[in-house]
């Protein structure tokens, strides 16, 4: 790892009120794990994506392979043999997954050898093949809009995979992933680093940059901070460097008081989109002043539970009863009256109107109260009011402030903004559904402690997570769901991580 394969000399690149990179220039080794590091909005994937073509920078200079390029277009990447993995999904909702991955690049042959076609037999056993491969297992023929997210992120990187790229950007690429995947893509990782390849990893789980990385570069607000030996370097002096002060890793909690039952799920059983069972006669009861979480391997039924408990899917069977009320059949809009907020794990589809600003997505569930409107006239006072109030008490960092579009904001900060708004609310019940999902550090501990403080207001709080650490760190109660059962439910002081992965894997049982 001698000689750099991309660098970047004093780039700057400016938006609309913010400096994203500022005067950044770092040397990356050909055939070395690089990572990138900082808060979310710190500039990691813009500079990134100037390398891949997404954007151009204002000022400096980008070389690849000691040649100056101007890289005008991700086409003009991936002919520099450079590919990425984004964040956000760059997938065709209702093409193949087959189809998404080998768009661009068909296998063609010709029908009496005149005719040309696309071999979609051939393309589904190559995305077979290539998926068994790297251990992303995913079926070619299924449609992308009909998968959940943690499937949607397999198929981007097996997208990147197929075009064989030598220099592979991975933005974020393990937030959805179980604890098993990311160990099994952490090991694919080191065997493209073996193969030659260089990867530059951006990601703000530590534990990961320790576990893989030959060197981090550490970022805040634009600046390029450090660049480090990961050997070398702690996490918390990682950490510390990141956000500008030292990170507890661990939140701060009193005992639980429980209350009354606020949250009553009886013998619930939901059929996903497939017409499958996905929840299978599940029930379990959250009292006031509890944080319920539950754990599982990705695809076990988390998703068909949260929406069916907040009122997005209509369950086959049982009952969900809130406060003593049967709100099972009821629609969304009463869902929300009588008390139920959810942060979903899709926050583009569900959790954002991404063209709405930032300012206009905050009272979007509570926009027909009094509060934010009156004789069908809207309090836009009121709107900006409460913008001004969650941005700032949740370092939601964006360029315009409130009139921010939601989709120009950094994937954390879309996040966070989320969670704010659900908060806010001041339910009874909050239903957290992988809620650090790409949050850095600082600001999964920042969650962690409102997730514990809605629990000691009294509110009911369902936290559903596929981090074990995050679940710890948070819950009273452990239920563990397999196969859409629960198996397992336990004090979260009465079981241990390991006990609770054999549970996840379907091995131990109640």
């Amino acid at each position: 790892m001698s000689e750099p394969i991309v660098e970047f000399r004093h780039i700057t690149k400016r938006f609309p009120g913010i400096v994203a990179n500022d005067d950044v220039s770092l040397s990356i080794m050909k055939g070395e794990i690089f990572a990138v590091l900082g808060e979310n909005g710190a500039g990691k994937s813009t500079l990134v994506s100037m390398l891949f073509g997404m954007y151009e920078p204002d000022g400096g200079e980008i070389w690849v392979r000691g040649k100056k390029e101007h890289i005008s277009s991700p086409r003009y990447a991936d002919s520099l043999s450079i590919g990425m993995v984004h964040q956000h999904f760059r997938l065709v909702s209702n093409y193949t997954v087959a189809e998404n991955i080998v768009l661009g690049l068909e296998p063609v042959r010709k029908l009496f050898g005149i005719i040309p076609y696309v071999d979609m037999k051939k393309a589904n056993r190559d995305i077979a093949e290539l998926s068994e491969r790297y251990g992303l297992k995913v079926n070619p023929e299924d449609v992308i809009e009909d998968l959940n997210v943690a499937t949607r992120q397999r198929v981007e990187i097996l997208k990147m995979l197929y075009r064989e790229a030598e220099i592979l950007i991975f933005d974020e690429p393990t937030a959805v992933l179980t604890p098993q995947e990311i160990e099994s893509f952490l090991k694919i990782l080191e065997g493209l680093r073996a193969g030659g390849k260089t990867i530059i990893l951006i990601t703000h789980k530590l534990r990961e940059i320790k576990a893989v990385a030959d060197r981090c570069a550490i970022m805040n607000r634009g600046k390029l901070i450090s660049v480090l030996d990961v050997k070398t370097a702690s996490t918390d002096e990682m950490a510390k460097m990141m956000v500008g002060h030292d990170i507890s890793f661990t939140t701060e909690r009193k005992p639980a008081h429980f209350g009354d039952v606020v949250l009553d799920v009886q013998n619930l059983t939901v059929r996903n989109h497939a017409g499958f069972e996905a929840v299978k006669s599940v029930s379990f009861q959250i009292h006031a002043g509890e944080v319920f979480a539950v754990a599982g391997v990705s695809g076990n039924g988390q998703n068909e539970l949260a929406d069916s408990i907040a009122g997005l899917v209509k369950p086959s069977g049982g009952k969900v009863i809130l406060n003593g009320h049967d709100i099972t059949d009821s629609s969304v809009r009463e869902h929300i009256q009588a008390g139920v907020a959810y942060i979903p794990e899709d926050r583009h589809n569900v959790g954002l109107v991404l063209d709405f600003t930032l300012r206009g997505n905050f009272p979007l569930r509570l926009y027909d109260t009094p509060k934010y409107s009156r004789k069908s006239l809207i309090n836009y006072a009121e709107f900006t009011a409460q913008s001004e109030k969650l941005t700032a008490a949740y370092d939601i960092r964006s360029a315009r402030g409130g009139e921010t579009i939601a989709r120009e904001m950094s994937g954390g900060n879309q996040q966070k903004a989320i969670i704010a708004r659900e908060i806010d609310m001041k339910t009874p019940l909050i239903i957290f559904m992988q809620p650090t999902r790409g949050l850095d550090a600082g600001a999964v501990m920042n969650i962690h402690k409102h997730i514990v403080a809605e629990r000691d207001r009294g509110a009911a709080v369902l936290l559903i997570s596929l981090d074990l650490d995050e679940i710890f760190d948070c819950a009273d109660t452990v239920a563990v769901i397999y196969s859409g059962s629960i198996n397992k439910i336990s004090p979260a002081s009465e079981i241990t991580t390991d006990e609770t992965g054999l549970y996840m894997m379907g091995v131990k049982t109640a």
